[in-house]
């Protein structure tokens, strides 16, 4: 068994396309917009290793909690391959000010850096 994909709820689908295509190389798909369900639009994206995941948006889609720690996901995690890795993408993601904790080695082993996606959602770049 295996993870189909995980879907990611955005305000600005483009926005998140792009950050996904810019930081980790992600493959976008064609726009998406429901028949069924009026103003829902979505998009997949594919890393290159194959993992999906599906942008979807809502015109009135309400902001998230203010407070990231609530019952739900928390955070997603990409294994970027190796320390310098996480160091380049840490470097750049402080650049564009989106860098929220720098390259540390964690209590369970992971080499990682903390960066937020436009919607502010967590991404860890790691090297296991």
């Amino acid at each position: 068994m295996k993870i189909a994909h995980v879907a990611l709820w955005t305000t600005d689908l483009d926005a998140q396309a792009r950050f996904w295509a810019d930081w980790f190389h992600a493959e976008a798909g064609e726009l998406y917009v429901s028949k069924n369900r009026p103003g829902f639009t979505s998009r997949f994206v594919t890393l290159s290793e194959g993992a999906t995941l599906e942008l979807m948006s809502l015109p009135a889609l309400p902001d998230g909690p203010a407070d990231k720690e609530h019952g739900g996901w928390a955070h997603i995690a990409l294994d970027v391959g190796d320390k310098q890795a996480v160091d380049r993408l840490a470097h750049r993601a402080k650049e564009a000010g989106i860098l929220l904790s720098g390259p540390r080695m964690t209590g369970d082993g992971f080499y990682e850096a903390v960066l937020k996606d436009p919607d502010g959602n967590l991404v860890e770049i790691t090297a296991g």
